[in-house]
């Protein structure tokens, strides 16, 4: 199998990698910040999309919040609250301290 060439991952997948964890990154420092209040998925939608019309806002929310579903961070209860995990509170707690 070939090497790839030197700077063959830069581009647009790398790109759309870096806005993902950007995404991710503002959507948990969100849920975080106001915990322990609880947001709904619609209230945070509009919180960091400022009410966009775009579809496209909406559509990286919408993969920020499934990645950091899957990754074990947040979770949603009552069909549409939006809350932080134990291990997602605790490394904040961490992180804050540090």
């Amino acid at each position: 199998m070939r090497d790839k060439p030197t700077g063959a991952d830069i581009g647009p997948a790398t790109l759309r990698n870096d806005e993902d964890i950007r995404d991710q990154w503002s959507l948990l420092r969100e849920v975080l910040d106001v915990n322990p209040e609880i947001r709904t998925k619609d209230e945070l939608v509009r919180e960091l999309t400022v009410a966009s019309p775009e579809w496209q806002q909406r559509d990286r929310f919408e993969r920020a919040l499934q990645d950091l579903i899957a990754g074990g961070l947040l979770h949603i209860r009552a069909g549409d609250l939006v809350l932080p995990t134990q291990p997602a509170v605790h490394f904040d707690a961490l992180y804050e301290a540090a």
